[in-house]
């Protein structure tokens, strides 16, 4: 998929209006309201120069893969009082208390030692996580995240962590250019999270599906999503694929 540059604050401003008249397309579709969407601008790999034109474009949130970047970049935007940070990839727990720090949103939870050693940084902090729980839908190998029929049990755990306000599923579908592989993805997210809403332990919520990227977001629209990941069609093609900057790790979210 080619997408636009993103690099100049009229560019910027093109490509976010474009992005939500396909939003805006994709609701109608599915009887939606268009409010329901919640565009999160996704912005590893781009300069803390280029936030601030996205920010001057209307951008108040971004989401960001690794931590140490996401707190450079929160550190050297922190003059933009009303910018959130959402934490969108994969965490060790010795990250935890970065997260803590500056993060509002983490949408990749999937293990008890993360949430033990959110808790307990959070504690420190005196602050609270809104969190979504990573689902792996695609069943693949290479994707962090819950197996479905483990999420369950998962949730009936969390409220033990006073800290973290569960707040919904988040999944990567495969990545593939052909819908009949991708839309199976959302649609295995929205069934697990209208199961799990008829028993919800109290102080858990499944209002959020995030799920939906660059180049699949309308089809994850069309399936539910509430949040829609959106980073090269916004900020245009990243120079260098995903493994070079994350070898550890294949995968996008964004």
């Amino acid at each position: 998929m080619t997408y636009p540059a993103g690099r100049t604050l009229s560019e910027l401003e093109h490509n976010l209006a474009a992005i939500q008249q396909r939003i805006d397309t994709a609701c109608r579709r599915a009887s939606r309201d268009p409010s329901e969407v919640r565009l999160l601008p996704v912005s590893k790999t781009v300069d803390e120069a280029r936030l601030r034109l996205a920010y001057r474009a209307g951008c108040r949130e971004f989401g960001e893969n690794k931590v140490q970047e996401a707190q450079r970049k929160a550190e050297a935007l922190a003059d933009l009082t009303d910018l959130r940070w959402s934490v969108i990839g994969h965490l060790q727990t010795n990250k935890a208390k970065l997260v803590a720090r500056f993060a509002s949103e983490f949408q990749a939870l999937d293990s008890l030692r993360v949430a033990e050693a959110l808790e307990r940084r959070l504690e420190i902090e005196d602050r609270a996580l809104d969190v979504l729980v990573q689902v792996n839908t695609s069943n693949e190998t290479s994707k962090f995240g819950l197996a479905p029929e483990d999420v369950a049990a998962f949730i009936r755990q969390l409220p033990a962590f006073s800290r973290l306000r569960v707040k919904g599923l988040m999944t990567l579908a495969i990545f593939s250019d052909d819908p009949t592989r991708v839309r199976p993805c959302f649609v295995r997210l929205r069934q697990l999270r209208d199961q799990l809403r008829e028993q919800l332990p109290d102080g858990t919520s499944m209002d959020t599906l995030s799920m939906g990227m660059s180049g699949d977001f309308e089809l994850a629209i069309e399936e539910g999503a509430t949040v829609v990941r959106v980073g090269q069609a916004i900020f245009g093609p990243r120079p260098l694929p995903d493994s070079y900057y994350w070898p550890d790790a294949d995968q996008d979210n964004g």
